[in-house]
């Protein structure tokens, strides 16, 4: 993503910050929370780190950001030292989802509240995980694919690369169960060659793709789960003189890049993962968190997003629902790829 691009969402986040300091009611002097990143390897985590430090700063709270460089084990190290810190509350996304549960459950003995956002982890208990509903995205995904399939080939027949992310993510592995779900349902005829690109690496997205170009020149649709994957997908694409949607292109996460892909005319479909709402999601909730109080399952208004309150054996669990961005709609600000943050303050549930 061009730098110009991404200084002025750093921009944009901080108007929301003024907004949220001048709306958002109730402040929260002299608490802290500790925001414990995967990685920043990819624009979906760098935003939001930006996000959550804008709008739980905005709230006034104050927030630190640990960035584990995709090391389970250096993760794992920087938890034992916050907890030691005793902050108020923790923000977890792991990057391994096992090797982390033994501090997540040693900060709750500790009484230091932990959410969980964006990675599920179903193996223990958190006061509240805020993530996408990835298996509806899944399900996006196959309606956007049996339609593009439909008007190239006039029916829903032909052959689907499916680049997943690692399969040790459970976020993957269910936009897996999703969009497979639907295309044997709705398009049996569908062949659907799977591949996994482990550790998200996008240099492994692109070698699989040129391996299947070898051995099957007939692909007539890319489905990889993140947009940061298809980035060496594109450039195999051009070095070879292909057109643009000559092989079409689908990915899952609603990164700039496939935006910009989009209006390049190289990809025909991106389904968002909504990453503002899941933050927003995360903060309305906070005040009650900290205070100890139970959340209520339902329906709640995020963002202008209708999600959905369940309580899980991993505790509350929030999802929130993408939704399908094509050329018809790619410049809608409410899309977290266009790096516009909403401006409207935090609507905080007591």
């Amino acid at each position: 993503m061009p730098t110009t691009r991404r200084r002025l969402g750093l921009l944009a986040a901080t108007a929301a910050t003024v907004a949220l300091l001048g709306a958002s009611g109730a402040r929260a002097e002299g608490e802290t929370i500790y925001y414990m990143i995967p990685t920043l390897l990819d624009e979906f985590q760098t935003e939001s780190q930006a996000a959550i430090e804008n709008v739980f700063g905005g709230m006034g709270y104050e927030v630190i950001s640990l960035d584990a460089q995709n090391r389970a084990d250096l993760q794992l190290n920087q938890l034992e030292d916050v907890i030691n810190l005793q902050p108020d509350a923790i923000i977890m996304n792991a990057v391994d989802f096992d090797a982390i549960v033994p501090g997540i459950e040693k900060a709750r003995a500790a009484g230091i509240k932990v959410v969980n956002y964006d990675r599920q982890i179903r193996t223990t208990e958190f006061e509240l995980t805020s993530v996408a509903g990835t298996v509806e995205i899944g399900r996006t995904a196959a309606a956007e694919a049996i339609r593009l399939l439909t008007e190239r080939n006039g029916g829903p027949t032909g052959t689907v690369l499916q680049i997943l992310g690692d399969p040790g993510d459970n976020y993957t592995l269910d936009i897996q169960q999703g969009f497979e779900e639907v295309m044997a349902a709705e398009a049996p005829d569908v062949e659907i060659v799977t591949k996994a690109a482990m550790q998200w690496e996008a240099t492994n997205a692109g070698r699989i793709f040129e391996d299947q170009l070898l051995v099957n020149d007939k692909i007539d649709l890319v489905f990889a789960h993140a947009a940061h994957l298809t980035v060496p997908i594109v450039a195999i694409m051009e070095a070879q003189g292909r057109k643009p949607g000559e092989i079409m292109l689908m990915a899952s996460n609603g990164a700039p890049v496939g935006l910009d892909n989009i209006r390049n005319g190289w990809q025909q479909v991106e389904v968002e993962q909504p990453l503002y709402a899941q933050i927003y999601g995360l903060a309305m909730f906070m005040p009650k968190i900290l205070r100890g109080e139970p959340l209520e399952p339902g329906m709640y208004d995020v963002t202008g997003l209708s999600a959905e309150l369940t309580i899980e054996d991993w505790g509350p669990d929030l999802k929130v629902p993408g939704a399908a961005i094509t050329p018809e709609n790619v410049d809608d600000t409410r899309f977290w790829g266009n790096l516009t943050p909403p401006t409207d303050p935090v609507t905080v549930v007591e």
